[in-house]
């Protein structure tokens, strides 16, 4: 099959995944007057979203578009597709993807929209599909983009990461719209990692949140939480100036401000006093910051990268540490340069 790389004709483009941020995509990509087929691993719900022209399980009001056909058919969905988004939790990414792949034509342009890291092998989400499929085009999207506020016209921007340039445009065009807007960088791994390591951060903006913390630290974990990203990138190979831009500071300034980020809610329950089990339960999505916290220690600490931060929100959430403890701790530790980085020689 010949992949389009010129989007003014409509495609056949799939979306994996029931979500919202998926449930977004495809409505943005319907929209566009493409053949729009977003796909949902449990048929009851299928079922009711197709009868009911909304996702009430994770957006709530937001009315599908009308040509956005719904399946749980994977082979159904993926059908004859130039594109097609995988937004799958990471905890069971790997499995959708190695179903999937039979069913792709060589040439299909896979994009990952899922910000975290596979448990078991440290693997970003694009490692997993070059692994698990053969000739296909790869590429991740990532950004500050809370879903409810693209479903409601919100203005936003967002990350189209690929080495493929025509990749790249073809995504542009695909998702462009009023309101969405689509950037482009060839720093895959930098983009990937700096949407999982937000998550992060966004748990202990919300503790701070829920103990009463003014804006002045907020600033402060925020910055900071900057500074480690970078450190973290640097050692592991990714560019550390990719992560001034929107997949970077863009989308940890956005998760560590609002309780609309599920990492955020997180951090705010367990600051309140309860216990991590129970933050989670009542989310009741998944918040991929938790499973990276556990990631990013061992990894920093093999590879001798400090970040105190990491080790801070890990020993909350995983050692039983008081939360006042571990305040003090962060407080006293070492006093460093600002910024570690700079544009003069």
């Amino acid at each position: 099959m010949t992949t389009p790389t010129e989007t003014s004709k409509p495609l056949s483009i799939a979306v994996l995944g029931g979500g919202s941020f998926g449930t977004a995509i495809a409505n943005i990509v319907a929209g566009n007057g493409h053949d729009t087929r977003q796909w949902m691993r449990d048929e009851a719900r299928a079922a009711d979203c197709r009868k009911m022209r909304e996702n009430h399980y994770y957006l709530p009001g937001v009315p599908l578009h009308p040509e956005l056909r719904i399946t749980s058919d994977l082979r159904e969905a993926v059908n004859g597709c130039a594109i097609v988004f995988v937004a799958i939790p990471s905890k069971s990414f790997r499995e959708v993807v190695q179903k999937v792949a039979p069913l792709l034509a060589p040439g299909t342009m896979l994009i990952s929209t899922t910000k975290g890291i596979e448990h078991d092998s440290f693997h970003l989400m694009s490692d997993i599909l070059r692994e698990e499929t053969t000739d296909m085009r790869v590429g991740v999207l990532s950004g500050p983009n809370f879903a409810k506020e693209i479903v409601a016209g919100h203005y936003t921007a967002t990350v189209i990461a690929s080495e493929d340039e025509a990749l790249c445009s073809s995504i542009q065009k695909v998702l462009h719209s009023e309101t969405f807007r689509i950037y482009s960088s060839k720093d895959v791994f930098g983009v990937e990692l700096a949407g999982a390591l937000k998550n992060i951060y966004a748990i202990v903006t919300g503790m701070a949140a829920a103990l009463d913390r003014g804006q002045n630290t907020i600033s402060l974990l925020i910055t900071r939480a900057l500074a480690e990203m970078m450190r973290f990138a640097e050692a592991m190979g990714a560019d550390p100036m990719t992560f001034i831009g929107l997949a970077g500071v863009g989308d940890l300034i956005l998760t560590c401000s609002s309780d609309l980020s599920r990492n955020y809610r997180v951090g705010y329950l367990v600051g309140r006093g309860r216990p991590l089990e129970e933050a989670v339960a009542e989310i009741g999505q998944v918040a991929e910051g938790v499973n990276t916290v556990r990631l990013i220690k061992h990894k920093a600490d093999e590879m001798g990268v400090y970040m105190p931060l990491v080790s801070a929100i890990h020993a909350i959430l995983f050692e039983e540490r008081p939360i006042p403890e571990v305040i003090r701790d962060l407080m006293s530790g070492a006093q460093t340069f600002d910024v570690a980085y700079s544009a003069k020689p």
